[in-house]
């Protein structure tokens, strides 16, 4: 999803010192492994078992071998298996090794013949008493529009333990789509040419993704906890189809969908459904021990209603009346939903587990934001000039000053399109005694801190956004220069009670460090992206605090 997009089809105690990169200049380098050129990667752990993730270069079956170790040397080998890397799974391999410590760490590397990986580290789940946990929160990763500087700094900061991801792993477009003149600058020109539809192609974008040096390096040193957003198959999907998707000229959706599925479980180190569950039903929940409960959520393919698009109101709504009632009958409209039934049974067994254990922090890996985020009138504002008295006004200026006149949600793709499905979630969160969500939420290509609430005013927790690994900021991406973008950041925080601040000039991360009694919120940004290298600093810090209403943040710096 990018923000503007309905106009055209293109659519200090943990600061520094923590991140053990900050203002250091950083350069990355990708190791020669042979038959291994797309690293490995571990994820989706549990207490006692941990994916294992390697791809083999190779034109024919070779059997791999897979081992796990307590040190860097492997002179504790505790695990070990073999089995075949195929054609019919793009030559991937993924294993589950079991049998492990909670809470421990470990090593591992593949074999195949005489070739050996480079050495992997990742970790179990904790189970009992936990004092602190560090998440990194990433989303939106395009190829074409830079360098993963920032996953490479994940992978180097001290203070993350796992690594949250909450999709956009990566894009659909052809070459000369969204950031293709970018991509011809720099050299990370989107393969195939094509957008992607089939197998073949899905295989052959996540594998050119996975040649990047910080894809490779945070892969190889952090656990991966994953969910998808829309660009994992197509722009801004629902269950019947998708944004960026043209049956004339694409096929069936329900066959690409399912391409781009099988090619993200061949790809991604994520476990296979349980008996009685398919791919499609795509989220987890993830227990630290006495500290967190951490529920992804699916809200693409199994419940998704079909998005309100606002292009038929531009010459229907001529007053607030009509705004109001566009409002109340598409975008209110009961059942229209985000989330399945089966998903919303598990999230209640997963609040109501965290509650037996005591947890204080429970934690939602949310695709896309959930804040109420209402575009203000920006042109009444002085914030951009009145299109309509610009010559050659930005098609994205346009619709900016539409959605103020009327005062409507910005995006009708995130949650705000959903007021019926938001409230519903709410509504059942409360009812397991649940008030105090942690949303960590990507999609926006912005960094957030917003404080949450439900229709009738009562706090509901907060929620922390990501910036992009690469993909722009929604209004410098659109074409306003960085002040014009930085002004229309603050506009949205005036105009929205939720919203306390956002950001969308930066590329970085969110690091989230909790102890049993508060948290951190810290903004990461890395400098450039260009080239492979870059600076990283604090963009802003926040605490995560327990007050007479629940949740809150309080800005540190």
């Amino acid at each position: 999803m990018k923000r503007v997009a309905a106009l055209t089809r293109r659519t200090a105690l943990a600061g520094l010192t923590a991140l053990t990169i900050a203002g250091k200049v950083t350069g990355q380098t990708r190791p020669a492994d042979g038959l291994f050129l797309h690293g490995v990667a571990s994820g989706d752990p549990d207490a006692t078992s941990v994916v294992l993730w390697t791809r083999i270069t190779t034109p024919s079956d070779v059997e791999v071998e897979c081992e796990m170790a307590t040190d860097a040397a492997f002179q504790n080998i505790v695990w070990r298996a073999r089995q075949m890397a195929s054609a019919d799974r793009d030559f991937t391999t993924k294993f589950v090794a079991s049998r492990l410590k909670p809470g421990a760490r470990y090593h591992y590397r593949f074999r195949a013949g005489d070739a050996v990986s480079r050495t992997g580290q990742t970790r179990t789940l904790p189970v009992g008493r936990v004092e602190r946990l560090g998440i990194a929160l990433a989303s939106c990763s395009n190829f074409a529009f830079g360098y993963f500087n920032a996953y490479d700094a994940i992978a180097k900061d001290t203070a993350v333990d796992f690594v949250l991801h909450t999709g956009d792993y990566i894009y659909e477009y052809a070459a000369d789509g969204w950031g293709g003149d970018v991509a011809r600058k720099i050299g990370r020109v989107h393969e195939p040419a094509n957008e992607i539809v089939s197998l073949s192609d899905y295989r052959t974008r996540h594998a050119q993704y996975k040649t990047d040096a910080g894809s490779q390096n945070m892969l190889a040193a952090k656990p991966l906890l994953a969910c998808w957003d829309d660009h994992e198959s197509a722009n801004n999907p629902w269950v019947g189809g998708a944004q960026n998707h043209q049956p004339d000229k694409e096929g069936d959706w329900a066959t690409r969908r399912a391409a781009a599925i099988q090619a993200y479980y061949e790809w991604m180190p994520v476990r296979e459904p349980v008996p009685g569950r398919t791919r499609m039903q795509f989220w987890r929940h993830y227990s630290f021990g006495d500290i967190a409960t951490l529920s992804t959520l699916e809200t693409r393919h199994t419940a998704r209603a079909l998005q309100v698009d606002y292009t038929p109101f531009y010459t229907t709504i001529t007053s607030r009346t009509d705004a109001d009632a566009m409002e109340r009958d598409r975008i209110g409209a009961p059942d229209r939903r985000l989330i399945s039934a089966e998903q919303e049974s598990d999230l209640a067994a997963a609040w109501a587990q965290s509650k037996q254990l005591a947890q204080p922090w429970r934690l939602i890996g949310n695709p896309m934001p959930i804040a109420r985020t209402r575009m203000p009138d920006v042109v009444a504002l002085g914030t951009i000039p009145n299109p309509e008295t610009q010559a050659k006004p930005l098609d994205e200026a346009k619709e900016l000053a539409w959605k103020g006149k009327w005062n409507l949600p910005f995006y009708p793709d995130t949650w705000d399109g959903y007021e019926w499905a938001r409230e519903r979630f709410y509504t059942q969160a409360r009812a397991a005694g649940v008030d105090d969500l942690i949303f960590l939420t990507g999609d926006s290509h912005s960094f957030w801190a917003n404080r949450l609430a439900d229709a009738s005013g009562r706090p509901t927790g907060i929620e922390l956004g990501t910036a992009g690994i690469t993909s722009p900021g929604d209004f410098v991406g659109s074409g306003f220069d960085r002040a014009t973008a930085a002004k229309l950041d603050a506009a949205f925080a005036a105009h929205n009670p939720e919203v306390l601040w956002t950001d969308n000039l930066h590329q970085g991360y969110v690091r989230l460090e909790l102890t049993r009694a508060v948290g951190r919120a810290t903004f990461v940004g890395v400098d450039n992206i260009s080239t492979r290298r870059y600076r990283t600093y604090p963009v802003s810090q926040w605490q995560v605090v327990r007050g007479a209403e629940g949740l809150d943040l309080k800005r540190s710096s």
